[in-house]
């Protein structure tokens, strides 16, 4: 795998992983029934969606770090 293609893979991985914290936050901070509707709303529940906030979280969390480990390690020859 040439150096570009592992550049290219793991901008997308951080890219995703960015995009998951950021839903994670929007869900844990947002009330269910006001969230937008490609996030599910639930009309009539005041709560927060913890769960899947904290899962969005997670799965941001390690996507960036995958990426982070597959830009910056190197195999040796």
């Amino acid at each position: 795998m040439t150096s570009a293609q592992r550049k290219l893979i793991a901008g997308v991985l951080i890219v995703i992983g960015v995009i998951g914290v950021v839903i994670g936050i929007i869900y844990l901070t947002v009330e269910a029934k006001s969230l937008p509707s490609v996030l599910g709303s639930l009309h009539g529940y005041t709560g927060h969606r913890t769960k899947r906030g904290i899962a969005a979280l997670i799965l941001g969390g390690v996507l960036i770090l995958v990426g982070g480990v597959f830009a910056f390690y190197r195999p040796r020859p």
